[in-house]
């Protein structure tokens, strides 16, 4: 299975809707199926077997009527009911099942092969885009078209090989055997009837897919607005929204319902239409049977089988509507799928892009500027964050950014972490020991890099497993180690379930310095060249930070740290200290030479430390 990953990129789908982009979907399914072409083929036999039997089935019934259609006095009704008949009869119904399960069988392997191959590598490139498509996703919606799309290998795959290929090759079948054993009318009226019910099917089914499209839209938005409400579920209880939140979901439910109703209805229209021609071709061809009976050219027989044919066929065709809508759909839903697929990275790896070494772990950046959103298309920047900004990080010491909110200090370490790229102006980079870092592997670069960001995000998991986390294969040994130096481990200890404790959706359960303190041990134990410290104790009590700070100097001894504060006692000790003011640099310095130059550094020192006095005395 790990062949998988190795699959050609298929053509790009086009925008959704039309049966041009119907079939570059299709087109794109394709490559994956390709990998199991033997169980397609071996399906496909066990398919036609299982239609030949299955076709067979009135013919042998027709020959035990006209056995059994004797006259009184026959000398032959004397015999018992012809045995050999009868178990070709069953014999043929079973080989009709058992056919019919060995394709599954033989099949399933490729529709969960494949259904798994296209989520992975949906999964996949999700992580491998930016964050800026992440922060403007909404999580909802895409959860729901992933889980569609998925559902909907499945369904293609399902209906087309077990239902639409199946009915032809039986509709083939029974046309031909009408046409030699009878005469060419009743091929023609079958045929006509079928022409005719596949036309209204898919005329029909096309009106009322926008019906469909608009009713998943609105599951979809409903969906999103349920899930983003129960993910801010504090926000909710701290305004008290329940009802408000509660209205706008029933709102949704609403226009879910409106549509759903009018989906319905439409539904009902199919189904009436499908099953007017079905019963206008039955008496059609029932009639014919009877007159051929009476007038001594067809047997007793015969309409039987005539009559078994119809039913047979039409049972399947009764669901052509439901499948040939649900085919449609599931192809809107993969091609939303694939589309999420077609997302260009705007963060991605140089071909060819070696590996990041770090020696001495020097971290230089050059005239960086960067804006986060961008307008005309990426072309002109709307608004600007950082302005041809330039420090340096020397190898084994703590350089520390401060400066107000807004100043762009934590876009730095998303730029270090590269989660997005500088400015390509000619001049801006980000090098570690000279090595540009757009033009390393972005893997490589985040394994030498440790973070402890300002707002911690846990996995609904263990403490143990957050710990380990920093470095997946550790043991709990080197986890406990890791809490010890963040002061957690007592915590950790204390609680019924220590390490084997579950912390709640986003760490809801952990306050926000046990938090803090999970995503310094998981730093640690990381034990990257490159640390960055973004706000690392501001969740902290005094006491606790006072010790964590010691830590931290510790955990930052031969490594090269980057270290974003508010609060400037926490950086007093720091190499140098780098201020940022609307995303320019303004001073640089250590924290007495900055003093003793009463600049902007020195302003907000007196100000944190008259507020600092001023909440003591009170």
């Amino acid at each position: 299975m790990r062949r998988h990953e190795a699959i050609p990129s298929p053509p790009p789908p086009a925008a959704a809707g039309g049966s041009r982009a119907d079939w570059l979907t299709l087109r794109r399914l394709l490559p994956y199926l390709w990998q199991y072409r033997w169980r397609v083929g071996a399906a496909l036999l066990f398919l036609i077997a299982a239609k030949a039997a299955n076709v067979g089935v009135p013919v042998l019934l027709k020959h035990l009527v006209d056995a059994l259609d004797l006259k009184p006095g026959d000398p032959r009704a004397l015999l018992v009911v012809p045995a050999g008949l009868l178990l070709a009869y069953a014999g043929l119904r079973f080989c009709t099942t058992l056919f019919t399960e060995l394709r599954e069988l033989i099949f399933a392997k490729a529709t969960e092969g494949t259904a798994r191959t296209i989520s992975l590598q949906v999964f996949r490139h999700l992580h491998a885009l930016s964050l800026r498509f992440h922060l403007e996703r909404q999580t909802g919606g895409m959860t729901r078209d992933i889980e569609r799309g998925t559902r909907a290998v499945h369904s293609l795959i399902s209906y087309s090989l077990y239902s639409i290929v199946p009915t032809l090759i039986e509709v083939t079948m029974v046309l031909t055997l009408l046409a030699l054993k009878f005469d060419a009318a009743f091929a023609w009226i079958t045929g006509g009837a079928l022409v005719l019910y596949v036309a209204f099917t898919v005329g029909v089914t096309e009106w009322r897919t926008k019906f469909r499209r608009q009713m998943n839209e609105l599951d979809s938005k409903a969906h999103s607005r349920a899930i983003d409400s129960l993910l801010n579920y504090e926000t909710v209880k701290y305004f008290n929204n329940e009802d408000f939140e509660a209205k706008r979901y029933d709102e949704s439910l609403e226009r879910l319902r409106r549509a759903a109703l009018k989906s319905q209805s439409t539904l009902s229209l199919l189904n009436t239409g499908q099953q007017l021609i079905i019963a206008a071709a039955l008496v059609a061809m029932l009639w014919r049977a009877t007159q051929g009976v009476v007038d001594g050219r067809l047997t007793l027989g015969d309409l039987v089988m005539v009559n078994a044919f119809m039913i047979q066929l039409y049972i399947p065709l009764n669901f052509l509507g439901v499948l040939y809508r649900e085919i449609k759909q599931s192809l809107t839903d993969l091609h939303k799928m694939f589309a999420l697929l077609e997302r260009e990275r705007e963060v991605a790896d140089a071909p060819g892009a070696p590996e990041l070494q770090v020696s001495a772990g020097v971290v230089r950046f050059e005239h960086v500027s960067f804006a986060y959103d961008r307008a005309d298309g990426g072309a002109k920047a709307a608004r600007t964050i950082l302005h041809d900004l330039s420090f340096e990080i020397p190898a084994g010491r703590t350089v520390a950014v401060v400066g107000p909110s807004g100043a762009g200090k934590s876009t730095l370490a998303r730029l270090l972490y590269r989660f997005y790229d500088v400015t390509n102006d000619g001049r801006g980079r980000i090098t570690i020991d000279g090595q540009d870092i757009r033009h390393v592997t972005q893997a490589s670069l985040r394994r030498a890099i440790g973070i402890v960001p300002q707002d911690t995000v846990l996995f609904n998991d263990t403490v143990e497993y957050n710990i380990g986390y920093g470095r997946p294969g550790a043991t709990r040994a080197e986890v406990e180690a890791a809490a010890r130096a963040a002061h957690i481990h007592d915590f950790i200890a204390a609680t019924p379930l220590g390490y084997d404790t579950m912390v709640g959706e986003r760490g809801l359960k952990l306050s926000g310095g046990e938090k803090q303190r999970v995503a310094i041990a998981r730093t640690l134990l990381k034990n990257p060249p490159i640390l960055i410290f973004d706000e690392a104790t501001s969740a902290l009590d005094s006491a606790n930070e006072r010790a964590i700070q010691a830590e931290l100097k510790s955990a930052a001894q031969g490594k090269t740290a980057l270290v974003i504060a508010h609060r400037l006692s926490t950086v007093v000790d720091a190499f140098r200290i780098v201020v940022l003011e609307q995303g320019r640099v303004v001073e640089t310095g250590t924290h007495a030479e900055l003093l003793e130059r009463g600049g902007r550094y020195a302003e907000m020192w007196r100000l944190q430390q008259a507020g600092e006095a001023e909440a003591l005395e009170t």
